[in-house]
């Protein structure tokens, strides 16, 4: 497998290094670095906090020079796959609000307790006119009560 620009790779750490780390590439047996600036999107002052030898890591290959060094980036190839993800999340949500639930789709016998539409209205109904009725006790209450002067 030939390593290409852009792409997203599997390796292994190496060694580690005051100013980076050396990544085995996966299947092309080629070592890249990875500078210290691109471990993490923090600022990393000691690398080994972060990586030692032998981890398994994935790699964004950003440049390849005429020489044949590699240069790579963990924290690039994280952003792209959270890119990727969120884009993946974003079609899934899209696919889901072309579909509207349709009324049958909808079991309205659990919804409502196994009632007919009549039966719900005449229950509201019923509830509305005991409201009404408290509401009109509670004004003329508060119309004829009171302390009544001159009696």
């Amino acid at each position: 497998m030939s390593v290409e620009v852009g792409s997203i790779v599997e390796g292994k750490v190496v060694s580690v290094m005051p100013f980076g780390a050396f990544v085995q590439i996966e299947d092309s047996k080629t070592t890249g670095l990875v500078h210290i600036s691109e471990v993490a999107e923090k600022y990393v002052k000691d690398i080994s906090e972060h990586l030692s030898a032998g981890d398994r890591v994935k790699v964004k290959v950003l440049k390849i020079d005429e020489k044949g060094k590699i240069s790579l980036s963990i924290k690039k190839a994280k952003e792209e796959q959270r890119q990727k993800r969120n884009e993946r999340r974003a079609a899934r949500e899209a696919e889901a609000k072309k579909e509207p639930i349709r009324p049958a789709q909808i079991d309205w016998s659990r919804r409502t307790g196994g009632l007919s539409f009549e039966d719900m209205l005449g229950k509201f109904k019923q509830d509305s006119d005991e409201n009404m009725q408290a509401l009109k006790r509670s004004a003329e209450s508060k119309r004829s009560g009171g302390y009544k002067r001159g009696r």
